[in-house]
């Protein structure tokens, strides 16, 4: 299965913000959408990427008070990125080895959607159901 197939069972909204914008609009934003992630946009490329994560890690290094701060200061400038038409064997190796929950997908140097790790669990347990029900048809007199 790849990627592309993923995204096509979502939305195709691509929620982002400015790094110019504050900290406190993308924690409002994040969680008014009910997502963990947020594309930063400049111009209309992305240049970082968003997540809860980079929030509470900024929360230690730059204070716990970081309303007032830019995203440009927290978000990671260089996040991991993956190819429409990998596999999504290919995305949860390389979000487990990296330990992110939320991968940008590109098509081409166009940017395509955004996958989470619960997108990527969700279709390799369809997959693997799959796959486990074609087997019990070949088994014979396998109890279903």
């Amino acid at each position: 299965m790849q990627i592309r197939e993923i995204l096509t069972l979502k939305s195709d909204d691509i929620h982002s913000i400015a790094p110019t914008d504050t900290v406190a609009s993308a924690v409002e934003k994040m969680v008014g959408l009910g997502v963990g992630s947020l594309v930063v946009l400049k111009g209309g490329e992305m240049v970082g990427l968003l997540t809860e994560r980079d929030v509470v890690h900024g929360m230690v290094k730059q204070g716990f008070d970081l309303k007032n701060a830019e995203v440009g200061t927290i978000m990671e400038a260089e996040p991991v990125v993956a190819n429409a038409d990998d596999s999504v064997d290919y995305a949860r190796d390389v979000m487990t080895k990296s330990h992110i929950g939320h991968l940008p997908i590109l098509d081409g140097n166009k940017l395509y959607g955004i996958i989470s790790f619960h997108d990527v669990a969700r279709a390799s347990l369809k997959a693997a159901n799959f796959e486990n029900s074609l087997l019990k048809r070949y088994i014979k007199h396998w109890p279903e």
